[in-house]
């Protein structure tokens, strides 16, 4: 089915749908934010700068990097560095749904993508290449996976003690299981295979080689350029 062809709708029973769908990932997405709540008061930053943080940038990874550098001198360059290495692959996220949200008011096209991350935008990539609505995934699963993260920091900053180490527990591991469930469950054919292979080698090869956190933009922009140069046949 080509692009033109596949549904795009985004309305109130579309976005409730996706919440509750995503309401499961969720519930592990309030653990990591009580780690990260956690983590930041031990680092010293105030309850209203951890709150605000999570409330505004939503990004787990990135949030945890920059308490690597906080402190009385904060270098920000580094920083801005950093974080924009590990949310590269927001670029390629954009790419891959402008087909699907072009057609938004740009207000609603850009508040969906506030609230983008991966597990939604996998989700929501699922549902599209099936030929489903996705719009209520990306958005409806966007705010259940904002609220959980911004509750965890506030339940880290004053509960956290009853878990300071979630990879002792193996729970580091669910986000990653659970994105490759999405890529099992989505096309299969020789196209993506061979562009997940490139990119799980790229960023493999980059992870061994290149700078901390390089990995991410190397595997996205890797699997990126060869999915747009070798494009999809419609039919």
């Amino acid at each position: 089915m080509s692009v033109e062809n596949r549904p795009v709708r985004l309305d109130a029973g579309e976005v409730w749908g996706g919440f509750k769908q995503l309401l499961p990932i969720s519930l592990f997405v309030v653990v990591f934010g009580v780690a990260f709540g956690l983590a930041a008061a031990q680092t010293g930053l105030d309850d209203v700068s951890t709150l605000l943080m999570s409330a505004l940038v939503f990004a787990g990874a990135a949030q945890f990097a920059v308490l690597d550098m906080w402190g009385t001198h904060v270098p920000i360059v580094p920083l801005v560095i950093t974080v924009f290495a590990i949310n590269a692959r927001h670029l390629l996220m954009g790419a891959t749904l402008y087909p699907w949200l072009k057609d938004l008011p740009r207000a609603r096209r850009y508040g969906v993508m506030l609230v983008v991350s991966d597990a939604n935008w996998a989700m929501s990539m699922q549902a599209f290449n099936r030929g489903k609505p996705g719009l209520g995934l990306l958005l409806g699963g966007g705010i259940a996976l904002w609220s959980a993260w911004a509750q965890g920091s506030w339940l880290g900053l004053y509960f956290g003690s009853a878990i300071q180490d979630p990879v002792s527990l193996g729970l580091d591991m669910v986000m990653g299981c659970f994105l490759l469930a999405m890529v099992i469950g989505g096309q299969k054919n020789l196209r993506m295979l061979v562009i997940w292979s490139l990119a799980a080698c790229s960023s493999l090869l980059a992870y061994a080689y290149l700078p901390e956190n390089s990995h991410v933009v190397v595997g996205a922009l890797a699997g990126g350029v060869l999915g747009a140069l070798w494009m999809e046949k419609k039919q």
